[in-house]
């Protein structure tokens, strides 16, 4: 039990840490679309998050996969950019961003999963069982994440409700503040 809660509290610190800014902005830009009310489907969004980097995770840890760690350092912010420039281009049809944001959270959570994956080999590399260590992390990132979101959406919450601020702002300002964000990471690791 304690192996499953040291991996939990990797996982949570793995999305709560101030080293934590590139995964915080991927959840900021893939959740700003979304307005309080659409609770379900930020969980699920998330959710899909979380199955890209915990299948990418797991595959690093058995090996099967390995991928030089600066050119993933380096793919992680580009995810962000493309993400919010996403966000900006198809702000008018919130639709249609909603169902992209869902592929890009599966599809880019392989890549912010091959992030932790050199940790994770060498941390899981000792058990004999991954099973519990991969199920401790996911949890502990999954309820970050679910911190993370809650603390932007109630944010957005107050910002709309007594700043009478609308949401296509919102949009514009978070994806144009990690827009800028990330292209000065992408610029630190290459």
């Amino acid at each position: 039990m304690t192996d499953f809660l040291f991996y939990l509290k990797l996982g949570w610190d793995h999305i709560i840490s101030w080293d934590a800014l590139d995964h915080q902005l991927f959840i900021l830009v893939l959740v700003a679309v979304y307005f309080y009310k659409d609770w379900r489907k930020i969980l699920i969004l998330i959710t899909a998050f979380t199955i890209g980097h915990s299948v990418t995770l797991a595959l690093s840890v058995l090996d099967v996969i390995r991928l030089p760690s600066n050119l993933v350092e380096t793919l992680i912010p580009i995810t962000i950019i493309l993400t919010a420039l996403d966000n900006i281009l198809f702000r008018e049809n919130q639709k249609k961003l909603m169902r992209i944001n869902y592929f890009l959270a599966l599809f880019f959570g392989l890549i912010h999963g091959m992030g932790f994956a050199n940790t994770a080999r060498m941390t899981m590399a000792s058990e004999q069982n991954i099973a519990a260590p991969l199920l401790g992390f996911n949890i502990g990132l999954e309820l970050g994440q679910i911190t993370v979101v809650l603390i932007v959406m109630g944010l957005l919450y107050l910002l709309s409700k007594y700043l009478k601020f609308q949401q296509k702002y919102w949009i514009i300002g978070i994806s144009v503040i990690a827009i800028l964000l990330s292209g000065q990471m992408v610029f630190e690791r290459i």
